[in-house]
């Protein structure tokens, strides 16, 4: 099983802070759908997951999957088909991890990637040596201004912040999500 074998991918829409600090659940963005899905296909991840507990977010995932894996989409784009197909929606944290124990590796460790320095933080190169296990591990993205420092930390691992040389650090997670996995599984040749 190579590296990238055993990660799966999440992005969770609840508990997550909206720009005054307060504790929501946001929407679903089309775009992070696809994008990070093709970033996941890329790198070889088992699953990308969707976690919101809104019934109407939940379907909304569900009938944007379908149009690109079964519907007009699927025909019109076949390698967009290939990448959402690794789209799977839950209303939970703990029904992703579920699910993933389910598949017989066990339960997976779970890694949290946030924006600000963490007091665990765990390095890009240590995890990529970490992924070369059988175990499974499931890397979380959050929404909105980010996950509760409580979701933060009931995490295994947080993931060291992306940073840049400024003091602007307010990237979309579709971004973050491509930089995370090239740092974690890119051809550094």
């Amino acid at each position: 099983m190579t590296a990238s074998g055993n990660l799966y991918l999440a992005l969770i829409h609840h508990p997550v802070y909206n720009k005054n600090n307060e504790v929501i659940a946001s929407a679903v963005s089309n775009l992070d759908l696809h994008d990070i899905s093709r970033a996941a296909k890329t790198y070889g991840a088992r699953a990308f997951y969707i976690v919101t507990p809104l019934a109407d977010q939940r379907e909304l995932v569900e009938r944007i999957v379908s149009h690109w894996t079964e519907g007009v989409g699927a025909r019109y784009n076949p390698d967009r088909t290939e990448a959402l197909r690794l789209i799977r929606v839950a209303v939970s944290l703990d029904a992703v991890r579920d699910e993933i124990a389910c598949n017989g590796t066990g339960v997976p460790v779970t890694v949290v990637t946030d924006a600000r320095p963490h007091p665990r933080n765990i390095s890009y190169s240590v995890l990529a040596e970490k992924l070369k296990a059988q175990h499974p591990y499931l890397l979380l993205f959050g929404t909105g201004w980010g996950l509760t420092r409580e979701f933060i930390d009931k995490a295994d691992y947080v993931l060291t912040p992306i940073m840049g040389h400024t003091r602007y650090n307010h990237l979309s997670v579709r971004s973050a999500a491509a930089i995370v996995l090239d740092r974690l599984l890119g051809d550094t040749r």
